[in-house]
């Protein structure tokens, strides 16, 4: 699975300004109701709600809010830069800088979880968080997100 199937180049945020991980959740899910046609609260409140189970600030910067909501048809990413990073409870107490939001239809199970690895696996390669973290371009962050293996080959 690639990036590219899950998030399009509207869905990139590249200069998001919040003040806080409630705020920066209140933006990606405006976004992401733009996209899906899902209310915006009704994004926010499922995915606040999983943020209450745990942090989805995965650590170095990232976080990966994500949340099953039956009005999605398809797996869809949005993703923000922060200008500044904040605070996102994350498991190394480091604020925040890069985020992408994933939502999934309700019975999306297994394919939910293949997305989610997806996306670590793309967010932990040090030289494309590196290029992201450099540039305010969404085509630029949207290209270089969706063309990088995330991976190394053995």
């Amino acid at each position: 699975m690639d990036l590219s199937d899950l998030i399009e180049v509207p869905a990139v945020m590249p200069a998001v300004k919040a003040n806080s991980k409630k705020q920066l959740l209140q933006l990606l899910s405006e976004r992401a109701a733009s996209i899906t046609g899902i209310p915006e609260r009704e994004i926010f409140d499922t995915v606040f709600q999983r943020e209450r189970l745990g942090s989805t600030g995965v650590g170095n910067g990232i976080a990966i809010p994500h949340g099953k909501l039956s009005g999605v048809k398809n797996i869809t990413g949005v993703f923000a830069r922060l200008e500044t990073p904040v605070d996102f409870e994350s498991l190394d107490d480091e604020p925040v800088d890069l985020v992408f939001l994933l939502l999934a239809p309700e019975g999306a199970g297994a394919d939910h979880l293949k997305a989610l690895s997806r996306i670590a696996r793309v967010l932990r390669d040090g030289d494309t968080v590196s290029k992201v973290r450099g540039t305010r371009d969404a085509s630029a962050i949207h290209a270089l997100l969706s063309e990088t293996p995330g991976y190394k080959a053995a």
